[in-house]
């Protein structure tokens, strides 16, 4: 048992301050809401804080395609009329509109999550958070769901150079369809999501059937549940599968996406979760004492994302806040009850009967059974569509720390990426 845990923490007040539109349901704005209320309660004291790279665009092509990359970085709200094609094929609009610093926007959440996944890499920290990443729903040629860069893919792919299993957790209430189709193929990444799924709901993706194809198969878990789920019946669940998940995958790092749209009275969700009810998910993963990079997700009713994430930016910490807010920038925004938590509402009925929710948990089991037997998880064949490093768990053994030297040898320094002409580095005899 560690004595305490190390917690890196990444922020940049420039993504708060980009704007999707009018009525858009997206606010960037409870980025910086999260971190004046981090900052209220004085808990940037017990963590590192750091503001993150931007991404380099050969940084986020080591998922989605560089055509796509180099159309995000070249279109502009003034110029978006020339490009209807484009627009039309990368899913560009409505939902995912063009805005002013759309590309450095995504260029510092994803580059957030990458410095996280490197931090946990090299062992100079236990937890990594990012609250500003977490955008599940972008796929490998395009944006989906308010999402442009899948910055959670990225950050996988990072710690899949370190760690033989990654495990990924996402109680947004949406399911993680952007990573759980970036990882369907291979069974080095066991993806997990909890989300509503039936009536048309978005992104209308995640029965409990999809399990994962090919070397995949039984590698993709949904817990597919209907609206009004509450605390009780919610944890209760979150913890009987996760524990399953942790004792036979034994994954060597965990992702956690923490979308706050499935908590009670989001204007997007349709879950009855408080925030206690959300962090005690955050707290159970904590438990687990394996190397985790805790991200955002969707969260609509922005002053309870704040709250949600301070609340949980404590938990990590192993932190109890009072439940009178402190004095901040934003503290009109909790009037009248200026407090903390919020419960969880009896705002919509309870949907999930205990018998829908014992067919589900019988059925995720009997999957994990399925692979429970195999003395190991297996190295396949890498998915033929982008890079997953190779991995011999024979040579490397995560759990040795690894001389400096060798550390060294593996990562690509941060100040070693050049534009054009100047990068030299790797040309021989330099």
């Amino acid at each position: 048992m560690r004595s305490k845990d190390r917690i890196s923490y990444f922020y940049d007040g420039d993504v708060g301050s980009v704007y999707f539109g009018p009525n858009h349901p997206m606010k960037p704005h409870r980025l910086c809401m999260t971190h004046h209320l981090v900052l209220s309660y004085e808990l940037h004291k017990k963590m590192e804080v750091y503001r993150p790279h931007k991404a380099y665009p050969v940084e986020l092509a080591q998922f989605h395609s560089e055509d796509y990359v180099e159309f995000l970085h070249r279109i502009t709200p003034d110029t978006q009329h020339l490009f209807a094609g484009e627009l039309a094929r990368y899913n560009l609009g409505e939902d995912c509109p063009v805005f002013e610093n759309l590309f450095e926007f995504c260029q510092i959440y994803a580059g957030g999550t990458l410095d996280a996944a490197r931090r946990l890499n090299n062992q100079l920290c236990d937890i990594a958070i990012n609250w500003a990443g977490g955008l599940h729903h972008a796929k490998k040629c395009g944006a989906s769901g308010f999402c442009y860069i899948n910055d959670l893919v990225l950050g996988i792919l990072e710690l899949l150079k370190y760690h033989a299993r990654v495990l990924y957790i996402d109680i947004d209430v949406h399911h993680g369809d952007g990573v759980e189709e970036a990882f369907y193929f291979t069974d080095r990444v066991m993806t997990v999501s909890f989300h509503k799924y039936g009536d048309m709901f978005f992104p209308g993706t995640g029965d409990v059937k999809e399990i994962g194809e090919r070397e995949g198969k039984f590698y993709a878990i949904n817990v597919p549940l209907k609206d009004g789920i509450d605390d009780t019946s919610f944890t209760r669940l979150f913890k009987t599968v996760i524990s399953k998940v942790v004792e036979t995958y034994q994954p060597g790092a965990i992702v956690l996406q923490c979308g706050a749209d499935s908590l009670a009275g989001d204007r997007l969700g349709c879950f009855n979760l408080s925030i206690d009810g959300h962090a005690e998910c955050v707290r159970f993963v904590k438990k687990l004492n394996l190397p985790l990079l805790v991200t955002g997700g969707g969260g609509y009713t922005k002053e309870n994302v704040a709250r949600c994430w301070t609340v949980e930016t404590g938990v990590l910490l192993d932190t109890e806040l009072p439940n009178e807010i402190p004095e901040n920038a934003y503290i009109k925004y909790f009037a009248p009850e200026y407090s903390l938590k919020t419960p969880g509402g009896l705002i919509l009925e309870n949907l999930n009967s205990k018998s829908y929710l014992s067919t589900i948990k019988i059925q995720v089991m009997e999957n994990l059974r399925s692979i429970q037997h195999a003395p190991s998880v297996q190295m396949q064949e890498v998915p033929p569509d982008f890079y997953i490093p190779d991995f011999d768990e024979d040579e490397q053994n995560p759990d040795e720390r690894m001389d400096q030297h060798n550390q060294d040898k593996q990562i690509q320094r941060d100040d070693e990426y050049y534009e054009g002409d100047n990068d030299n580095d790797h040309m021989d005899g330099s």
